[in-house]
C-alpha cells in the first residue's frame, strides 16, 4: 500500500490532528471543512505547532518548509477526486454523516478508499449510505487525541470491507510508527466500549460536582493506578460534549445496558457549555 494523497474531512481538534500526522509522514494533505474560518484557524494552529518544533531544534528549516509545502486547506469540491485515502472527522451524528458519505462515494475515484474516524457509529451501518463497489474499500480508521502523540489506531472492518485491505492499512500504520489494532465492528470498538467504565466508575464516585473529589479520584488513578491521565483531566482534555455524546452513542447501541448509562453530571456539563479545556472550563477550569 502506497498512501500519498489524504483528504481529512473535518478541521476541528480530531481532524486537525490526523491531517497533520499524516503531513508528518510526507504526505500530501487537503484538510476541509464547510467553514473558512475553521480552516484558517486549523491551519494556524498546525503551522504554530510546526514552528515550535523547529525552534526546539526538532525538525530542520527544510523539513518545516516541506511540511507546510504538503498542507492545504480546501472546500470539498476543490480537493483532489483521485486521493488515495478520505479520512471522515465530522460531528458524531449518524444521519449527517451518512449523508456525506454519499456525497464521497459519487466525488471520488472507484479506488479511493473512504473512511471514517467515527468513536461509536457501526461501520457498516455507514457503509449502508454508499454503493456496493465501493462498501469494498470502506473502513473505520478511528485515530486518538492528540494524533500526533497517540500511538494507536483503530482499523475496524465493515461487513463488506476487504479484509485485506484492512491487513494492508494495519501493515501501513505500523510501518510509521503507530500501534494498529484490527477491531471488530462493534459499538465503541475497542477502546471506548472498554473506557466507558473509566468515565463512569469515577462520575458515579463523584455524584456531584466537587472538584476536591474530582482531584482525589484523578490523582489516585494517576499515582496508584499508574495512569497517564485521571478520567476528569482526560475528560476535559477530549471534550466533555464529545464523550457524552459518545457515551449516549454506546448506551444506546447496546440497549441502554446500564454500565454504559451516561451520568447526568456530565449532561450538566454539556448544558452548562463547560466542554473542558477548549472552552477553559469543565471539570476544572483553565487559563
Amino acid at each position: 500500500m502506497n498512501l500519498q494523497k489524504i483528504v481529512v474531512i473535518g478541521a476541528g481538534t480530531m481532524g486537525s490532528g490526523i491531517a497533520q500526522w499524516f503531513t508528518q509522514q510526507s504526505c500530501s494533505v487537503e484538510l476541509v471543512d464547510n467553514s473558512g474560518e475553521q480552516l484558517k484557524k486549523a491551519l494556524a494552529s498546525i503551522h504554530s505547532s510546526w514552528e515550535k518544533l523547529f525552534e526546539k531544534k526538532k525538525i530542520t528549516q527544510e523539513e518545516l518548509s516541506k511540511m507546510k509545502g504538503l498542507l492545504s486547506v480546501k472546500m470539498l469540491d476543490q480537493v483532489a477526486r483521485d486521493a488515495d485515502l478520505v479520512i471522515e472527522a465530522i460531528i458524531e451524528n449518524l444521519e449527517i454523516k451518512k449523508s456525506l458519505f454519499t456525497n464521497l462515494d459519487q466525488f471520488f475515484n472507484p479506488k479511493t478508499i473512504i473512511s471514517s474516524n467515527t468513536s461509536s457509529f457501526p461501520i457498516t451501518l455507514m457503509s449502508e449510505a454508499v454503493s456496493d463497489e465501493r462498501k469494498k474499500r470502506f473502513v473505520g480508521l478511528h485515530f486518538f487525541n492528540p494524533a500526533t502523540i497517540m500511538k494507536l489506531v483503530e482499523v475496524i472492518k465493515a461487513e463488506q470491507t476487504d479484509a485485506g485491505l484492512c491487513k494492508d492499512l494495519y501493515n501501513w500504520f505500523e510501518s510509521k510508527e503507530k500501534k494498529p489494532a484490527l477491531s471488530k465492528d462493534s459499538p465503541g470498538f475497542i477502546v471506548n466500549r472498554v473506557a466507558r467504565n473509566f468515565y463512569g466508575e469515577p462520575l458515579r464516585i463523584a455524584g456531584t460536582d466537587d472538584e476536591k473529589k474530582m482531584k482525589e479520584i484523578d490523582s489516585i488513578l494517576r499515582e496508584v493506578g499508574g495512569f497517564k491521565m485521571g478520567p476528569f483531566e482526560l475528560m476535559d482534555l477530549i471534550g466533555i460534549d464529545i464523550n457524552y455524546s459518545v457515551t449516549c452513542s454506546v448506551w444506546d447501541a447496546y440497549n441502554q445496558e446500564p454500565r454504559f448509562a451516561p451520568h447526568a453530571l456530565q449532561k450538566q456539563m454539556v448544558d452548562e457549555k463547560r466542554f473542558g479545556r477548549k472552552s477553559k472550563r469543565g471539570f476544572y477550569t483553565y487559563d
